[in-house]
Protein backbone atom coordinates (compact mmCIF):
# COMPACT_ATOMS: atom_id res chain seq x y z
CA UNK A 1 0.00 0.00 0.00
CA UNK A 2 2.42 2.36 0.94
CA UNK A 3 4.76 1.39 -2.17
CA UNK A 4 1.83 2.30 -4.41
CA UNK A 5 1.06 5.47 -2.81
CA UNK A 6 4.56 6.63 -3.02
CA UNK A 7 4.44 5.63 -6.55
CA UNK A 8 1.32 7.75 -6.98
CA UNK A 9 2.93 10.65 -5.52
CA UNK A 10 6.14 10.45 -7.76
CA UNK A 11 3.67 10.35 -11.18
CA UNK A 12 1.83 13.12 -9.95
CA UNK A 13 5.09 15.18 -8.56
CA UNK A 14 6.14 14.52 -12.59
CA UNK A 15 2.98 15.80 -13.54
CA UNK A 16 3.11 18.72 -12.12
CA UNK A 17 -0.15 18.39 -10.35
CA UNK A 18 1.57 17.59 -6.82
CA UNK A 19 -0.51 20.59 -5.00
CA UNK A 20 -3.68 19.56 -6.63
CA UNK A 21 -2.97 16.24 -5.10
CA UNK A 22 -1.61 17.00 -1.62
CA UNK A 23 -4.79 19.12 -1.65
CA UNK A 24 -7.24 16.57 -2.06
CA UNK A 25 -5.18 14.47 0.45
CA UNK A 26 -5.78 16.77 3.29
CA UNK A 27 -9.34 16.95 2.28
CA UNK A 28 -9.81 13.54 2.57
CA UNK A 29 -8.04 13.39 6.32
CA UNK A 30 -10.09 16.01 7.57
CA UNK A 31 -12.77 13.89 6.11
CA UNK A 32 -11.71 11.09 7.85
CA UNK A 33 -11.17 12.69 11.50
CA UNK A 34 -15.04 14.31 11.40
CA UNK A 35 -16.26 11.18 10.79
CA UNK A 36 -14.82 9.42 13.64
CA UNK A 37 -15.56 12.99 16.10
CA UNK A 38 -19.03 12.32 14.92
CA UNK A 39 -19.71 9.04 16.58
CA UNK A 40 -20.40 8.26 20.09
CA UNK A 41 -17.39 6.36 21.90
CA UNK A 42 -17.94 5.56 26.18
CA UNK A 43 -14.89 6.28 28.09
CA UNK A 44 -14.27 6.41 31.91
CA UNK A 45 -12.28 9.26 33.78
CA UNK A 46 -11.41 10.91 36.74
CA UNK A 47 -13.03 14.03 37.68
CA UNK A 48 -11.66 16.13 40.31
CA UNK A 49 -13.67 18.25 43.18
CA UNK A 50 -14.40 21.82 42.69
CA UNK A 51 -15.73 23.11 46.28
CA UNK A 52 -17.56 26.68 46.74
CA UNK A 53 -19.60 27.72 49.78
CA UNK A 54 -17.69 26.10 52.28
CA UNK A 55 -18.41 27.31 55.57
CA UNK A 56 -15.54 29.47 56.96
CA UNK A 57 -15.64 27.78 60.78
CA UNK A 58 -14.51 24.68 58.99
CA UNK A 59 -11.85 23.37 57.26
CA UNK A 60 -11.81 20.12 54.87
CA UNK A 61 -9.34 17.37 56.46
CA UNK A 62 -9.53 15.36 53.47
CA UNK A 63 -8.67 18.15 50.66
CA UNK A 64 -6.45 16.00 48.40
CA UNK A 65 -8.52 13.09 47.92
CA UNK A 66 -11.49 13.62 47.14
CA UNK A 67 -12.98 12.93 43.13
CA UNK A 68 -15.30 10.32 41.04
CA UNK A 69 -14.72 8.50 38.36
CA UNK A 70 -17.68 9.20 36.00
CA UNK A 71 -18.35 6.37 32.97
CA UNK A 72 -19.34 9.11 29.87
CA UNK A 73 -21.15 8.02 26.77
CA UNK A 74 -20.85 11.05 24.10
CA UNK A 75 -19.59 11.69 21.09
CA UNK A 76 -15.90 12.23 19.78
CA UNK A 77 -15.95 16.04 20.15
CA UNK A 78 -17.62 16.25 23.42
CA UNK A 79 -14.58 13.87 24.76
CA UNK A 80 -12.07 17.05 23.48
CA UNK A 81 -12.40 19.08 26.21
CA UNK A 82 -11.72 16.49 28.90
CA UNK A 83 -8.47 15.11 27.24
CA UNK A 84 -7.37 18.98 26.77
CA UNK A 85 -8.05 19.65 30.61
CA UNK A 86 -9.05 17.98 33.78
CA UNK A 87 -12.53 18.30 33.90
CA UNK A 88 -13.76 18.58 37.89
CA UNK A 89 -17.52 18.45 39.27
CA UNK A 90 -18.45 21.42 41.08
CA UNK A 91 -20.23 21.01 44.61
CA UNK A 92 -21.72 23.27 46.66
CA UNK A 93 -21.76 22.97 50.15
CA UNK A 94 -24.67 25.63 50.63
CA UNK A 95 -27.07 23.53 49.06
CA UNK A 96 -25.84 19.72 47.63
CA UNK A 97 -24.30 18.30 51.21
CA UNK A 98 -25.60 16.92 54.23
CA UNK A 99 -23.88 17.79 57.88
CA UNK A 100 -23.19 15.26 60.90
CA UNK A 101 -20.78 15.99 63.77
CA UNK A 102 -17.65 15.20 61.72
CA UNK A 103 -18.54 14.98 58.49
CA UNK A 104 -20.10 16.40 55.20
CA UNK A 105 -21.89 13.81 52.81
CA UNK A 106 -21.96 13.97 49.24
CA UNK A 107 -24.80 12.10 47.31
CA UNK A 108 -26.37 12.63 44.02
CA UNK A 109 -27.43 10.20 41.20
CA UNK A 110 -26.67 10.37 37.65
CA UNK A 111 -29.93 12.08 36.72
CA UNK A 112 -29.03 15.00 38.68
CA UNK A 113 -25.03 15.63 37.72
CA UNK A 114 -26.71 15.28 34.03
CA UNK A 115 -29.42 17.93 34.41
CA UNK A 116 -26.90 20.10 36.48
CA UNK A 117 -23.41 19.68 35.17
CA UNK A 118 -23.12 17.60 31.77
CA UNK A 119 -24.77 18.87 28.30
CA UNK A 120 -27.64 17.27 26.50
CA UNK A 121 -25.36 15.11 23.86
CA UNK A 122 -23.42 13.65 27.68
CA UNK A 123 -25.24 10.91 29.16
CA UNK A 124 -23.75 9.69 32.54
CA UNK A 125 -23.58 5.79 32.78
CA UNK A 126 -22.01 5.65 35.82
CA UNK A 127 -20.68 6.67 38.97
CA UNK A 128 -17.85 6.02 41.54
CA UNK A 129 -18.29 6.39 44.43
CA UNK A 130 -21.90 7.20 44.55
CA UNK A 131 -21.50 9.07 48.18
CA UNK A 132 -18.33 11.38 49.16
CA UNK A 133 -17.40 11.96 52.69
CA UNK A 134 -15.45 15.26 53.57
CA UNK A 135 -13.94 15.13 56.94
CA UNK A 136 -13.77 18.01 58.86
CA UNK A 137 -13.00 20.05 61.77
CA UNK A 138 -13.70 23.47 63.01
CA UNK A 139 -11.44 26.45 62.09
CA UNK A 140 -10.88 28.89 64.50
CA UNK A 141 -10.65 32.59 63.77
CA UNK A 142 -8.38 35.15 65.06
CA UNK A 143 -7.52 38.84 64.31
CA UNK A 144 -3.85 39.91 64.25
CA UNK A 145 -2.23 43.00 63.98
CA UNK A 146 -0.51 44.40 60.33
CA UNK A 147 3.15 45.55 61.29
CA UNK A 148 4.31 47.97 58.56
CA UNK A 149 8.06 47.60 57.41
CA UNK A 150 8.89 50.32 55.76
CA UNK A 151 12.02 52.35 55.21
CA UNK A 152 10.55 55.36 54.70
CA UNK A 153 12.95 58.71 53.81
CA UNK A 154 11.56 62.04 53.70
CA UNK A 155 12.70 65.36 51.89
CA UNK A 156 14.52 67.79 54.33
CA UNK A 157 11.50 70.02 55.73
CA UNK A 158 8.92 67.41 55.40
CA UNK A 159 7.68 64.82 58.19
CA UNK A 160 4.17 63.50 59.24
CA UNK A 161 2.69 63.89 62.33
CA UNK A 162 1.51 60.51 63.68
CA UNK A 163 2.59 57.31 62.94
CA UNK A 164 2.13 55.71 60.12
CA UNK A 165 -0.96 53.03 60.60
CA UNK A 166 -2.43 50.78 57.43
CA UNK A 167 -6.10 50.05 56.42
CA UNK A 168 -6.86 48.00 57.92
CA UNK A 169 -4.81 47.91 60.80
CA UNK A 170 -5.52 43.76 61.32
CA UNK A 171 -6.67 41.06 59.67
CA UNK A 172 -8.30 38.08 59.94
CA UNK A 173 -6.77 34.42 60.06
CA UNK A 174 -9.09 31.22 59.46
CA UNK A 175 -8.02 27.81 59.74
CA UNK A 176 -7.09 25.22 61.63
CA UNK A 177 -6.46 26.05 65.54
CA UNK A 178 -3.10 24.12 65.83
CA UNK A 179 -1.90 26.48 63.26
CA UNK A 180 -3.35 29.66 63.78
CA UNK A 181 -2.62 29.65 67.48
CA UNK A 182 1.04 30.11 66.24
CA UNK A 183 0.60 33.69 64.20
CA UNK A 184 0.60 36.25 66.60
CA UNK A 185 1.05 39.31 63.60
CA UNK A 186 1.34 39.62 60.16
CA UNK A 187 4.16 41.76 58.86
CA UNK A 188 4.17 44.08 55.21
CA UNK A 189 6.47 43.69 52.77
CA UNK A 190 9.26 46.15 52.54
CA UNK A 191 7.78 49.42 51.58
CA UNK A 192 10.86 51.87 50.78
CA UNK A 193 10.02 55.44 49.65
CA UNK A 194 12.40 58.18 49.24
CA UNK A 195 12.77 61.91 48.86
CA UNK A 196 9.07 62.07 50.21
CA UNK A 197 7.50 65.22 50.19
CA UNK A 198 3.61 64.68 49.19
CA UNK A 199 0.94 62.16 50.19
CA UNK A 200 1.71 58.99 50.75
CA UNK A 201 -1.11 56.30 48.93
CA UNK A 202 0.47 52.98 48.54
CA UNK A 203 -0.55 49.40 48.67
CA UNK A 204 1.63 46.96 50.42
CA UNK A 205 1.29 43.36 49.99
CA UNK A 206 1.22 41.54 52.87
CA UNK A 207 3.52 39.21 53.98
CA UNK A 208 1.73 35.68 54.58
CA UNK A 209 2.88 32.55 55.26
CA UNK A 210 4.59 30.57 52.08
CA UNK A 211 2.55 27.49 53.29
CA UNK A 212 -0.87 28.91 53.64
CA UNK A 213 -3.01 26.63 51.57
CA UNK A 214 -4.97 25.70 54.74
CA UNK A 215 -5.35 29.39 56.07
CA UNK A 216 -7.56 31.82 54.97
CA UNK A 217 -6.70 35.75 55.05
CA UNK A 218 -9.76 38.45 55.19
CA UNK A 219 -6.85 40.48 52.94
CA UNK A 220 -3.73 39.80 51.15
CA UNK A 221 -2.25 43.74 50.94
CA UNK A 222 -3.36 46.82 53.29
CA UNK A 223 -3.45 50.91 52.20
CA UNK A 224 -0.74 52.96 53.71
CA UNK A 225 -2.40 56.20 53.49
CA UNK A 226 -0.61 59.84 55.34
CA UNK A 227 -0.28 62.89 55.06
CA UNK A 228 3.00 64.62 54.50
CA UNK A 229 3.68 68.28 55.54
CA UNK A 230 5.92 71.10 55.32
CA UNK A 231 7.70 71.08 58.88
CA UNK A 232 9.33 73.52 61.18
CA UNK A 233 11.85 73.46 64.48
CA UNK A 234 11.23 75.93 66.86
CA UNK A 235 12.51 77.19 70.54
CA UNK A 236 10.57 78.47 73.59
CA UNK A 237 11.78 79.46 76.48
CA UNK A 238 9.96 77.78 79.55
CA UNK A 239 9.39 77.79 84.12
CA UNK A 240 10.68 75.65 85.73
CA UNK A 241 8.51 74.41 88.70
CA UNK A 242 10.26 72.57 91.35
CA UNK A 243 8.14 70.10 93.04
CA UNK A 244 8.33 68.26 96.65
CA UNK A 245 10.28 70.98 99.04
CA UNK A 246 10.42 70.56 101.85
CA UNK A 247 8.98 72.37 104.58
CA UNK A 248 11.13 75.09 105.95
CA UNK A 249 13.67 74.87 102.99
CA UNK A 250 14.59 77.36 100.60
CA UNK A 251 16.34 76.61 97.14
CA UNK A 252 18.13 78.94 95.21
CA UNK A 253 18.62 77.66 91.71
CA UNK A 254 19.78 78.16 88.34
CA UNK A 255 19.13 78.77 85.14
CA UNK A 256 15.19 79.66 86.32
CA UNK A 257 14.24 78.92 82.70
CA UNK A 258 15.08 76.31 80.31
CA UNK A 259 15.09 76.29 76.49
CA UNK A 260 12.59 73.50 74.61
CA UNK A 261 13.45 72.51 70.91
CA UNK A 262 10.23 71.24 68.96
CA UNK A 263 9.31 70.36 65.57
CA UNK A 264 5.78 70.95 64.05
CA UNK A 265 4.13 71.78 60.56
CA UNK A 266 4.48 75.49 59.43
CA UNK A 267 0.40 75.50 60.24
CA UNK A 268 0.23 74.81 63.48
CA UNK A 269 3.34 76.68 64.55
CA UNK A 270 2.26 80.26 65.39
CA UNK A 271 -0.43 78.64 67.56
CA UNK A 272 2.24 76.63 70.10
CA UNK A 273 3.02 79.09 72.83
CA UNK A 274 5.03 77.81 76.54
CA UNK A 275 1.44 77.65 78.05
CA UNK A 276 1.24 74.41 76.17
CA UNK A 277 4.08 73.16 77.86
CA UNK A 278 5.60 72.34 81.20
CA UNK A 279 8.47 71.62 82.88
CA UNK A 280 9.18 70.09 86.40
CA UNK A 281 12.28 68.96 88.65
CA UNK A 282 11.12 66.94 91.78
CA UNK A 283 13.16 67.92 94.85
CA UNK A 284 11.92 64.36 96.42
CA UNK A 285 14.35 62.36 93.82
CA UNK A 286 17.75 64.34 95.23
CA UNK A 287 19.93 62.43 97.00
CA UNK A 288 22.01 63.77 99.69
CA UNK A 289 25.50 64.74 98.22
CA UNK A 290 23.89 65.61 94.74
CA UNK A 291 23.75 69.28 94.04
CA UNK A 292 21.45 69.64 90.74
CA UNK A 293 18.16 68.67 89.97
CA UNK A 294 16.62 67.04 86.33
CA UNK A 295 14.40 68.64 84.62
CA UNK A 296 11.75 66.23 82.98
CA UNK A 297 9.18 67.71 80.20
CA UNK A 298 5.73 66.56 80.83
CA UNK A 299 3.45 68.45 79.11
CA UNK A 300 3.49 69.29 75.61
CA UNK A 301 0.90 70.07 72.78
CA UNK A 302 -0.21 67.00 70.63
CA UNK A 303 0.72 69.90 67.59
CA UNK A 304 4.36 68.36 68.23
CA UNK A 305 6.51 65.98 67.56
CA UNK A 306 10.48 65.27 69.03
CA UNK A 307 10.20 68.36 71.60
CA UNK A 308 13.14 67.94 73.65
CA UNK A 309 15.13 70.05 76.62
CA UNK A 310 17.97 71.77 76.07
CA UNK A 311 19.20 71.63 79.92
CA UNK A 312 19.90 68.39 81.23
CA UNK A 313 20.86 69.78 84.39
CA UNK A 314 19.24 72.74 87.33
CA UNK A 315 22.31 73.69 89.78
CA UNK A 316 20.29 74.42 93.02
CA UNK A 317 21.84 75.82 96.50
CA UNK A 318 19.79 75.25 99.76
CA UNK A 319 19.47 78.69 101.33
CA UNK A 320 20.16 78.80 105.17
Amino acid sequence: MIKILKSKIIREFEKGKINVFLLFLLLSFTILIFTKLSKQYTNTIVFKINKIHVPDEVVILNDADANLHITLKTHGFGWLKYYLKQPTITIDFAEEVSKTPTKFIWQKSKVYLNNTQFGKQEEILNISPDTLLFNYDNNMVKKVPVILNSNIQFSPGFDVFDDLETNPDSVVVIGAEEIVTKIKHIETELLTLNDVKGEIKKWVALKLPQKNNELKFSDKSVLLKANVERFTEGVLKLPINILNIPEGLSLNYFPKTVNVTFYTSLDNFKGITPKDFKVECDFGNVSQSQSFLVPKLVKEPKAVKNARLNEQRIEFIIKE
